[in-house]
This record gives C-alpha cells, sequence and structure tokens, in this order.
C-alpha cells in the first residue's frame, strides 16, 4: 500500500513542528539505548515546554507510592488523573508539566499527575499496578468528581483503570478523556495500515515499545494491557477519544467508540484532520494543534461537570 501523501495531508506549521521536534528526537531514535531516548525526549519537551499560567500552584508528593505532582489554581471539587505518554520508556512528571498546568487553569480543576514506572525497568503489569495504585490513593485522598485522562501510552492507562475501577470504585469517575490512546487495535486494517509509516510514530516503533513494556511477548486478552481486548463494555464512565489523522493508533479511538456504544454507553470519538501523534506540543505553533487542545480541554472541563462536551 502506497504511504499517503503527507506533503498535502499536514500543512505548513506541522511541518515546522516536527522539523523542530526532530532537531531534539530523530525519527530513527528508537535505535539508541534506553537512556539516550530519554536524555533526548527529556531535551525536546524542554524546548516546547511553556511557562506555567498565572495562579497554578504544584506540589509533588506520592500517592499510593508513586511520584505524582499536584497543580491546583483555586478550591475545587474535581481532580484530574493524567497520565503521561512516552511509550511507557520516556516521559515523566516534568515531560508533560504544561500540559497539566494549561489543563488545571483553563478548568479550574484540580490535576495530578502520575509518575508511573517506565521500561525496561518496570514491566508489565508494573505500570498499571502504579497507575492503578496512584489512582486508589487519589481517590481516597480527593473528594468529588474525577476524570481521567491520558495520552498515547497514557490514554491506555487510563483506559485500563477505568475498566478496572467497575465494580470498586462507584459513581466518582464522571468521564474518561483518551488523546490519541494506544489500546490494541487490530493491526491488519484502518489507520495502523494506512499510516503504517507516519511522521513522528511508525507501527516498527510500536512494536519495539509493546517489546520493552512486556519485557518481551504482550499478555493476551488482558484488558490491563490493551483495553480493546476486553470481553465487557459496559460499565464504562462517559468517553471522549480525540485522535491525530496522521496517526497509526487513530483506529483505536474508533474501535474503543464502537464497542462502548455497543455495549449501551457513552462514548465519542473525533479524529482531528492534518495532525500527528504528539501535537499536543504542537498547540503554540500550530492552529489546528490548539484547537485539538481546545478540544481535550472542552470535553475534561465537561465531563468534570457531569455534562457531554460539544461534539
Amino acid at each position: 500500500m502506497t504511504d499517503p501523501d503527507y506533503s498535502v495531508l499536514l500543512d505548513e506549521e506541522i511541518w515546522a513542528y516536527m522539523k523542530r521536534s526532530d532537531e531534539f528526537y530523530p525519527p530513527d531514535a528508537v535505535g539508541l539505548t534506553i537512556e539516550d531516548q530519554r536524555a533526548v525526549y527529556n531535551k525536546m519537551c524542554a524546548a516546547f515546554h511553556q511557562t506555567h499560567p498565572d495562579g497554578v500552584q504544584t506540589w509533588d508528593a506520592p500517592y499510593g507510592g508513586v511520584p505524582c505532582r499536584r497543580y491546583e489554581v483555586g478550591a475545587t471539587d474535581v481532580t484530574v488523573v493524567y497520565y503521561h505518554g512516552g511509550g511507557f520508556v520516556v516521559g515523566g512528571l516534568d515531560s508533560h508539566d504544561d500540559v497539566c498546568a494549561e489543563i488545571c487553569a483553563r478548568t479550574g480543576y484540580r490535576v495530578i499527575s502520575v509518575d508511573y514506572g517506565l521500561a525496561p525497568e518496570v514491566v508489565f503489569p508494573g505500570c498499571f499496578n502504579d497507575a492503578y495504585g496512584a489512582f486508589e490513593a487519589i481517590a481516597e485522598g480527593h473528594a468529588g468528581a474525577i476524570v481521567l485522562a491520558g495520552d498515547s501510552a497514557g490514554g491506555n492507562l487510563a483506559a485500563a483503570v477505568a475498566h478496572h475501577t467497575r465494580g470498586r470504585v462507584t459513581g466518582r469517575i464522571t468521564g474518561q478523556v483518551l488523546i490519541y490512546p494506544g489500546l490494541g487495535g487490530d493491526r491488519e486494517q484502518g489507520s495502523y495500515v494506512r499510516h503504517a509509516n507516519a511522521p513522528q510514530l511508525t507501527v516498527a516503533d510500536m512494536e519495539f515499545y509493546q517489546k520493552v513494556r512486556s519485557g518481551g511477548e504482550p499478555p493476551e486478552a488482558d484488558a490491563r494491557y490493551a483495553p480493546l481486548h476486553d470481553t465487557d463494555f459496559s460499565g464504562l464512565p462517559p468517553s471522549v477519544m480525540i485522535t491525530a489523522e496522521c496517526d497509526p493508533l487513530s483506529s483505536d479511538g474508533e474501535a474503543y467508540r464502537d464497542a462502548i456504544l455497543a455495549a449501551g454507553g457513552q462514548a465519542f470519538w473525533v479524529e482531528e484532520a492534518g495532525l500527528v501523534h504528539g501535537c499536543l506540543r504542537a498547540r503554540v505553533m500550530s492552529r489546528r494543534a490548539a484547537a485539538f487542545f481546545d478540544r481535550v480541554v472542552d470535553a475534561v472541563g465537561k465531563l468534570g461537570a457531569g455534562e457531554w462536551p460539544a461534539t
């Protein structure tokens, strides 16, 4: 199958963002050692980092023994639990610090970013155990509504936590917002085929991260690893999936929406045109990416208030 013409699908602003990103994080970076991958990723994130909006305060403290960073801009009864992206291999509290600060400022909600253990030091189910352990402690420590959110690998963890909480935590999670999540979809169809060699993330990249995350062979039929492999999609919170067109993972948002709707739940998926995986960082360079982030913030804000986002 011929690759799409990305010179047509992506506008000048996104190409400028990718050029700047590649100066720090080249396309062949999966060939580097894990330590070197983390170093270049951290440098890239630092280069794109935005200052915190006025009034946002932060505290670093563990929840359930997992390092976390709490953001607050005033009194609130809503907590957003955020899981960062990075293929389960890179990323941390600093890589998505400005994203969490902006979500806090624009919604008024408390945001708690979870620094789950990374592979290969922590292999599955270690990262999930961290994600869920932190969630339990956050739910115990802060009353009120909870919105689960995350991008890429973090979207996987947010959904996995949502599945695992059924029957354990009642009525607290008012929604989940999954940003270009990897949920374990069918790699023989959809965006996995159409955008297998997309800029910023390829199927080959994903296979590398999967091997590192699992410590070898991925588990089968385990929703903690791949939420789309669950057999029951009932009882999940209202779910919004926001994906990028030029991303092999985009079809996971569609498949997850369809599974929830078929089970009688509430779900919405949108694929934003002309964007690539990781475009949250492009929001200050690209009008399309800024609109993408606006949709994320709107979804978090509405779900936290017990409302359904405008679709």
